[in-house]
């Protein structure tokens, strides 16, 4: 019997670095969630061994991610692939000045 609350499909897991200068503050954390909520696969995000939703912004500045820190991005679906390249280039791309 399949679990019904992992979506199908594969699993795609990626590390990157944190590009932005203040780290993951509240805008770059809300634009990551919002490049999220465009996929249908199941989103997690890891600093070391902690895993958190990458659904939630809370969440992902409960990570206290700064300038240059190492992020995992794991997602489990049938868009896995094109939400963890989407993803890595969010967080890779140093915040516009505004």
């Amino acid at each position: 019997m399949a679990d019904e609350g992992v979506p199908a499909g594969e699993v795609v897991e990626c590390t990157f670095t944190v590009a932005s200068e203040l780290g993951m503050h509240a805008r770059p954390a809300g634009r990551f969630v919002t490049v999220a909520s465009r996929y249908e696969s199941e989103i997690e995000v890891a600093r070391g061994d902690e895993w958190v939703s990458g659904r939630s912004v809370l969440s992902i500045l409960s990570l206290a991610a700064s300038h240059n820190t190492v992020l995992r991005v794991r997602a489990t679906g049938h868009d896995a692939e094109q939400a963890v390249a989407a993803l890595g280039e969010v967080l890779e791309t140093p915040e516009e000045d505004t």
